[in-house]
């Protein structure tokens, strides 16, 4: 299997010049149809269409909740002090990470709902195939929910179908088209690598497995359905129903997040080769092809660092990586190369926590919305462009950001 390394110079990268920032009045840019809502939550088709993927913005002891075009604060909700934000992907709610469990806010009506779904420590989230996929890293539960039966909650959740691992751990799941439930395998001390599931009945048999993965971490789906998940030295594939592993080029090599489009079979993951580095900035990407079957480790400019809040994938099925040198800088997954740049924020330093407030991008189509703890800000981004189209300035800094996609 094909591993290599790459390195980027920073000639020939085109810079976008005059990023206006422009009123809160800036016209509308949706991306997905609005459908028809029901129960005490509806509302009127302007409403609906006003409401569409809003963007919700954790800050010290709250959330805010802001118009996806203007970014105008909807509503604001008290909630702990540290929270986690996760798209729940049917256009209308956010998961909230509590120490109750995963919360849901409903962005529309706005309101930070009742609805639960208990968890000693609630951890990933995954969307995918009518899916939402919840995992409690305290217990090992997956919980299985119908994504299109989430966005007509009312006063209560669907029903679910769950799975407990054999122990529990920071783990994540996902179900694909068919049904299958593909799981980590780890406990409270390391992490192994993964297991594809079938239910039958109230039971779940074993389909494949690899235990190839030390410190299994992440999860992202390419074209094809082709899953990925993050290794200590390298990644794990699960397609078509069996597993392979693919070597990193480095003895430790570290790829922990997986940064997808579902019409790409390329990954883009962060990547470390350093198992002593302090501090939670990276300067090297890993590329994935899934069907070439290549791990490949591309080496970014002195200029562009990066944290595991700071990759999305947009237009063209590129990446946009938000860096300390404050601009966006578009790299290219087929070629490896950074391909534009776009100046945004000011330049920034990398937490010392992971959980410390630092610079964060989302995306939804088109847009990306960034984050500037540093101002208190949030920025509306045009990725074809670079334009700045829209700033809020809150109360308090913005940490965890998410936007509702998915169509309600």
């Amino acid at each position: 299997m094909k591993m290599t390394h790459r390195h980027i110079r920073l000639g020939g990268i085109a810079a976008v010049a005059g990023i206006a920032l422009l009123a809160a009045g800036c016209s509308a840019t949706p991306s997905d149809t609005p459908g028809s809502v029901t129960g005490d939550a509806a509302h009127s088709d302007s409403h609906d269409h006003e409401a569409e993927g809003r963007v919700a913005v954790s800050v010290e002891g709250g959330i805010a909740v802001l118009d996806a075009t203007t970014l105008k604060v909807v509503d604001e909700f008290s909630t702990e002090e540290f929270t986690r934000l996760n798209p729940a992907g049917d256009g209308r709610h956010v998961v909230v990470t509590t120490t109750e469990g995963f919360q849901l806010l409903d962005t529309v009506a706005p309101e930070l709902t009742d609805l639960v779904v208990p968890a000693t420590a609630a951890g990933h989230v995954v969307r995918h195939a009518g899916n939402t996929v919840l995992f409690d890293d305290g217990t090992g539960v997956t919980t299985v929910l119908n994504t299109a039966e989430l966005a007509e909650a009312g006063d209560s959740l669907p029903e679910a179908v769950t799975y407990t691992s054999d122990t529990p751990h920071h783990g994540v799941s996902i179900v694909l088209d068919d049904g299958t439930l593909v799981t980590t395998v780890g406990d409270d001390v390391s992490r192994s690598g993964a297991i594809a599931l079938e239910r039958q009945g109230d039971e779940w048999s074993d389909l494949a497995s690899s235990d190839e993965c030390p410190g299994i971490h992440g999860e992202g789906t390419a074209a094809n359905e082709a899953v990925i998940f993050g290794c200590e030295n390298g990644a794990l594939l699960y397609h078509n129903g069996a597993f392979e592993k693919f070597e990193a080029p480095d003895e430790f090599g570290r790829m922990g997040n997986a940064f997808v489009s579902e019409t790409s079979p390329i990954v883009v993951g962060d990547y470390k080769s350093d198992p002593d580095a302090e501090g939670y900035l990276l300067g090297s990407v890993a590329l994935i092809d899934t069907e070439a079957k290549s791990f490949e480790v591309v080496k970014l400019p002195d200029n562009v660092r990066y944290t595991f809040r700071d990759v999305v994938r947009g237009p063209e099925d590129n990446a946009y990586i938000l860096s300390t040198d404050g601009s966006i800088h578009v790299l290219d997954p087929e070629s490896g190369a950074l391909i534009n740049e776009f100046p945004v924020i000011d330049a920034w330093e990398g937490p010392a926590e992971w959980q410390d407030a630092h610079p964060a991008i989302v995306a939804n189509g088109n847009t990306a919305y960034v984050t500037e703890p540093a101002a208190n800000t949030v920025h509306a981004v045009d990725l074809t462009t670079g334009q700045v189209t829209a700033s809020v300035a809150l109360d308090a800094a913005p940490n965890e950001i998410a936007v509702t996609l998915g169509a309600h």
